[in-house]
């Protein structure tokens, strides 16, 4: 397994709030919330970049359903909920772990920044 921060939790290295997992995938919340409700939707396999997941046969469809099954069973289908997908440094991804971030519970506005 790789060293990040996302396989270390997997590993049972490092302590998360787990909210869901099953072999393939992970739902964490995150440590440093940006809204009411924020998980990370994180596959138990490393994978740096979306396109190492063409690979693995519909992991990443399995993830978006797996999102909004999270961002429903938290209260958020009636009032919407974001999807944030960070490639690349210049696209703020910090853990080098392919994840999904799952933001919801107040009104987020068009702007990611303002």
């Amino acid at each position: 397994m790789i060293d990040d921060v996302f396989c270390k939790i997997i590993s049972g290295e490092l302590s998360a709030e787990v909210v869901y997992k099953d072999d393939d995938l992970w739902v964490i919340e995150d440590i440093h919330p940006q809204a009411p409700v924020h998980l990370l939707i994180i596959p138990a396999k490393h994978f740096l970049k979306i396109e190492d997941l063409k690979k693995e046969d519909g992991l990443l469809g399995r993830a978006l359903l797996l999102a909004d099954k999270m961002a429903h069973d938290h209260g958020l289908g009636d009032k919407g909920y974001r999807l944030i997908i960070n490639e690349g440094e210049d696209g703020g991804k910090l853990v080098p772990h392919f994840h999904i971030h799952l933001l919801g519970g107040k009104r987020l506005g068009p702007k990611i920044v303002e």
